[in-house]
């Protein structure tokens, strides 16, 4: 934490937890490690659907700030095309980076035309070095994959459309 806050007898920050613990839930982080000199914070909130990825996992490529000329206008981001009715979205609950498997070398948790069912595993979105599994919250046929391993997510952005069952 960069900044000094109040601190009890013992010098610690509680100012600067209850900081991130408020930021924590505002972004949805389900665990956070940090050090700064001596002092280590390890937070961890919610349920346990975090799963570790060994450090052979290729960093993801840096963002572009210049968005793609395929990318859908800002006001469309998440919304399916008209083509796209009858099909329900799977959403990202979170701000991070999309990834179809565990690692690089592993298969896919999903792909077109798997059957799945509302805790089928579909994906993870890390965020802040946490890898959250993303369940799929409905059950049906997934008809289309709409992100590459590595892009960026957006919260409430669609991930997948499921034909449902």
């Amino acid at each position: 934490m960069a900044r000094e806050g109040k601190s009890d007898s013992s010098g610690f920050d509680v100012d600067g937890l209850r900081q991130l613990m408020e930021l924590m839930e505002k972004h949805d982080v389900t665990e956070l490690k940090l050090q700064q000199n001596e002092a280590k914070y390890h937070l961890r909130r919610g349920p346990q659907g975090i799963v570790s990825v060994p450090a052979a996992v290729a960093a993801p490529a840096p963002v572009s700030l210049v968005a793609p000329p395929t990318a859908p206008a800002a006001s469309d981001a998440g919304t399916p095309p008209p083509q796209d009715e009858g099909l329900v979205e799977i959403k990202s609950p979170t701000v991070g980076t999309f990834y179809q498997a565990p690692t690089p070398d592993d298969p896919a948790f999903v792909k077109v035309g798997d059957q799945i069912h509302k805790e089928t595993v579909v994906c993870i979105v890390e965020a802040m070095k946490v890898f959250n599994q993303i369940p799929a919250d409905v059950s049906g046929t997934i008809a289309k994959v709409l992100l590459k391993d590595g892009d960026s997510v957006e919260y409430g952005q669609t991930l997948y459309l499921v034909k449902p069952s």
